[in-house]
């Protein structure tokens, strides 16, 4: 594609944005003397923005959510159609899409049952936290009602998702939040938190039981984890971390809630990230790439033994899960998540993501070779981050302004990579890299000779 597709005059797009438009995890300040950047079309692993220019996107659309890429007719084709037949109808009835979705999905999470719609990642970790809470109610006479999360993960933007976010800045200014919410440690191994031990992974795990010691068991009633973090430094858990938080979740009776929002439906090169760590979860939660944004969907997934508690007493009016999400009804999403489902199989693109994840790790150990501010690489499948340090020996993070530039410079050269922000203080330093399942070996390269190029404009040269 070229400039001459944008041709006509747009100004009054801008003149717009600038006037009426509140966008996201942005200061606005800067609008007062340069135009907002608009982006207007997309194909495949690029897109363009308003004036013309073409960015090869490394973040699936800045939040690692276009998992199949732009462009994608077929998808387009099958919302259109099912809008046309029927739009929608509240989730107390059903849909043909939803039917159908809902048993292509259980079919590749064994142990998993149920799908309860919604809309959004917050939506899908909000309706998790209200079964967590009504079981408690329910069947525990009030007790195992608490909630734990960990430090550095995030689960959404609403006050009670921000009671269950490891990230202080995403927190800041919105308290007080919804008692009944518990930190545990986090498991990143690059910034050990306990010495010199035999198992690291199992260790970061044992913290988690130190803290249901600490509460009491019979006041947790569910675990929730990002099964790998995401904003919060795209963070792997180690070796035996999953086996023993299983352990542990067994032992106390406490729900394990994943949150796969990020890392599910193909993500890491399986469909969902945990399936890598060998565990059985309770309840899966997913949202962003499951319809890579050609459509708003969310899932909460459980097990049928999670589901049984809510039907229990039928001759009991409270007994039921009393939830409902208005546009968890719309068959746009259902119809969506079906077509990027066979487009992910019959494209091969798990196995693709394996063969490019394990290609963008190698070239990012490269640069880590190369250039000393690279003080760890870790994720899996097309789910990368680089830690970025002023000292490998003290581990001393850099200037989060001076990764912001590193973001700016790959830009300026026409790729879009994210950089942690907002997130946890002073630790705004990973490089996050997220892109389509359908990468090539040269969109790799391209990407992390952008990144290369612009660590040798920010830090200079390097070895």
């Amino acid at each position: 594609m070229s400039t001459t597709q944008f041709e006509n005059d747009l100004s009054d797009v801008v003149a717009s944005d600038k006037a009426h438009v509140w966008h996201h995890l942005m200061q606005h300040k800067m609008f007062e003397t340069v135009d907002p950047k608009i982006i207007v079309e997309g194909k495949g692993m690029r897109v363009w923005d308003i004036t013309g220019k073409e960015h090869l996107d490394a973040v699936s659309g800045g939040v690692w959510t276009v998992n199949v890429g732009y462009g994608r007719d077929t998808i387009a084709d099958a919302v259109r159609d099912q809008l046309v037949k029927m739009n929608y109808f509240a989730g107390a009835l059903g849909s043909v899409p939803g039917a159908r979705f809902s048993e292509r999905l259980i079919s590749k999470m064994p142990s998993m049952t149920r799908v309860y719609y919604s809309n959004s990642g917050s939506e899908a970790n909000e309706k998790a936290f209200k079964m967590v809470r009504q079981i408690s109610a329910q069947h525990h006479g009030g007790k195992k009602s608490k909630i734990l999360y960990r430090e550095r993960d995030y689960h959404g933007t609403t006050i009670t998702a921000l009671s269950a976010a490891g990230q202080p800045q995403r927190q800041a200014h919105y308290g007080p939040f919804t008692p009944g919410f518990v930190e545990v440690p986090h498991c990143l191994e690059y910034r050990n938190q306990y010495g010199v031990v035999e198992n690291y992974g199992e260790r970061a795990a044992d913290a988690i039981e130190e803290v249901i010691l600490r509460e009491g068991p019979d006041t947790i009633g569910g675990l929730c984890l990002e099964t790998i973090t995401a904003g919060g430094g795209v963070i792997t858990p180690p070796k035996g971390y999953w086996e023993r938080v299983q352990e542990i979740c067994t032992k106390y009776g406490i729900l394990l809630i994943l949150d796969e929002v990020v890392c599910g439906v193909g993500r890491t090169g399986e469909w969902f990230g945990y399936q890598h760590y060998g565990i059985k979860p309770d309840i899966v939660t997913m949202a962003k790439g499951v319809a890579s944004g050609y459509a708003a969907i969310s899932c909460t997934v459980t097990t049928e033994a999670v589901f049984d508690l809510f039907k229990a007493d039928a001759s009991d009016p409270m007994s039921y899960f009393r939830d409902i999400s208005t546009f968890g009804g719309c068959t746009s999403g259902p119809a969506a998540a079906l077509e990027n489902m066979r487009i992910i199989e019959d494209e091969k693109l798990l196995e693709n993501t394996t063969a490019m994840g394990a290609r963008l790790e190698q070239n990012l150990l490269a640069l880590k070779d190369k250039h000393p501010v690279i003080g760890d690489v870790r994720g899996k499948g097309l789910f990368w981050g680089a830690e970025l340090v002023a000292d490998r020996e003290t581990k001393e993070p850099v200037d989060e302004i001076k990764g912001q530039a590193v973001v700016g410079h790959c830009n300026a050269e026409g790729v879009l990579i994210g950089v942690t922000n907002r997130s946890i203080p002073g630790y705004n330093n990973t490089l996050c890299l997220s892109p389509a399942l359908i990468a090539t070996k040269s969109d790799i390269d391209q990407i992390t000779g952008a990144i290369d190029n612009a660590l040798t404009a920010v830090f200079g040269s390097g070895k």
